[in-house]
């Protein structure tokens, strides 16, 4: 009887937008437009819920249809209560990682795979954004941040 095992083959695929799907636990650690956000988050855009969507076009830093005009400073505390997914640019899943917070999402400080750390400005483009995919390749479920 022959002997079967199972290979992995690995490729490159192009990712065009980071999908967000977070359990914020205090929504009153942002700022919209100056004003501090109270718990129930009701400032916030992209809040569904207890959860924080939106979706990033990952190139440019830019929040996909931010509200023209919305500053935001967020300092959200989600420790692994999330799903992060990268699409292609018809918006299909190309890989999902769920747990703690990829330091792409943390390009206003270390997030220690706990937290999203951003300003937001006015266009919806994310400051200092950085290009950090690192953590949806590595196979542990450790922030790369450790």
């Amino acid at each position: 009887m022959p002997v079967q095992i199972e290979i992995t083959e690995t490729k490159e695929v192009e990712v065009k937008y980071l999908q967000v799907d977070a359990q914020v636990r205090y929504w009153e650690d942002a700022v919209i437009n100056g004003e501090p956000s109270d718990e129930s988050g009701s400032l916030v855009p992209f809040r569904d819920g207890d959860a924080w969507r939106p979706m990033i076009d990952i190139d440019t830093g830019t929040v996909i249809d931010w509200p023209e005009g919305t500053l935001a400073s967020i300092h959200f505390k989600v420790c692994d209560a999330g799903v992060y997914t990268l699409l292609d640019a018809d918006k299909q899943e190309v890989v999902k990682k769920d747990g703690y917070v990829p330091d792409i999402l943390c390009p206003g400080g270390s997030g220690y795979g706990d937290y999203i750390i951003m300003v937001i400005d006015g266009s919806g483009r994310i400051a200092n954004w950085r290009i950090d995919l690192d953590d949806f390749t590595q196979d542990d479920d450790q922030p790369s941040s450790f």
